[in-house]
Formats: C-alpha cells, structure tokens, sequence
C-alpha cells in the first residue's frame, strides 16, 4: 500500500510560512481537484495518477519519498 504524508507536509509548510494551508488552496496552485486532494488525505491507498503526485512535489518543493511511502503488506499467500 502507498502511505500518503500530505498531511506531514501541509503542517511543515504552514510552521514555515507562519500561516494556515487550506486544500483550496492546494487545488488552485496545484491544478488538483479538491476531493482528489482530500482522498488522498483521508483514504489509506488512495490511487492517483503520477501527474498529480509530480505537481505536489513541486508546490511541496519536496522529493517523492517525502509524499509516499510504501507500505509492505502481507498477502494472502504469505500471510501465517
């Protein structure tokens, strides 16, 4: 499963630049629609096409292993 660290990200840029960091405002300067934004907040595994993770690691001005990570997750097969 892909974790998202959306929120981690708008709590350090909101501590940066002393101000409050809406999703709106997120969706304008990112050209994301809001509720795909707000699926990836809150919907564990959420799946998103790669454009929209490029474009908030350019308004992040962060690395991709700074928005997602990858879970590992047992299957089925493996699972004791």
């Amino acid at each position: 499963m892909i974790r998202y660290h959306l929120k981690e990200l708008i709590a350090e840029k909101e501590f940066a630049e002393r101000r409050r960091i809406t999703i709106g405002e997120i969706a304008k300067e990112t050209g994301i629609n809001r509720m795909t934004l707000s699926k990836i907040i809150n919907h564990p595994g959420h799946s998103t096409v790669t454009d929209n993770l490029d474009r908030l690691c350019y308004y992040f001005d962060c690395e991709i292993e700074q928005l997602v990570t990858h879970i590992k997750e047992s299957s089925p097969e493996t699972a004791p």
